[in-house]
């Protein structure tokens, strides 16, 4: 298959798998939805779900967020790693979008990444998630995925990201993103690859990770 015919294929069959693509992080708005993603660094949606609910019941806006005590935000938030990086880079984004936003959280990709602890992947996926905005957050997964599926050369995020933009229709970014996430969880774990599970791997994948899959 030629890359085209790939991204026709990927497309097609995650749509048949996955027609609807619930965001995994629960929010209720932009500001929710960053801190979410800000926790999922090194940490499980799964866990981030269960450590949001207290964090949000002490403060679920940039204006009551910025008014509490770092140490208190990261006792709440230690069960997801990096707690002291975490809770401080809380702390200041919140009191930096009361200040210099009046609470809201920027539309604008180079904005967000000027937020404390918010990187490229994070401001895509809030762009993408909460405003609409076509973008195409790489995680582990998308970059694992895209490399045994011969779309990209695997050497970096940014080069995976590059490619998935250029292959695939811009319409379709927002929503693939998040099929790849749910395919690679269900079909093709990182630590145990088996054939019978990964199907579009051995259908369409490199050699290479051919040989990868058990």
């Amino acid at each position: 298959m030629t890359k085209k015919e790939k991204a026709i294929y990927i497309i097609n069959e995650l749509e048949r798998l996955y027609p609807e693509t619930p965001v995994p992080l629960n929010h209720k708005d932009p500001f929710t939805l960053l801190i979410a993603v800000l926790l999922s660094a090194q940490c499980t949606d799964e866990r981030v779900n269960k450590i949001t609910p207290a964090l949000f019941e002490l403060a679920d806006n940039p204006f009551d967020m910025s008014k509490q005590n770092v140490e208190d935000i990261r006792l709440i938030i230690r069960p997801c790693g990096l707690s002291p990086r975490k809770s401080k880079a809380i702390s200041e984004l919140s009191k930096i979008l009361v200040d210099k936003y009046d609470g809201a959280v920027p539309k604008e990709m180079e904005l967000l990444e000027e937020l404390p602890g918010v990187g490229h992947k994070t401001a895509s996926v809030v762009v993408s998630q909460a405003y609409g905005q076509a973008a195409f957050p790489v995680d582990t997964h998308i970059h694992r995925l895209l490399t045994r599926w011969g779309i990209t050369n695997g050497k970096n995020v940014v080069r995976t990201e590059k490619d998935a933009k250029r292959i695939f229709p811009k319409d379709t970014w927002n929503k693939l993103h998040l099929q790849i996430i749910f395919y690679g969880r269900a079909y093709s774990p990182a630590r145990n690859p088996k054939k019978d599970m990964d199907y579009i791997t051995v259908k369409i994948g490199t050699k290479k990770a051919l040989k990868e899959l058990r």
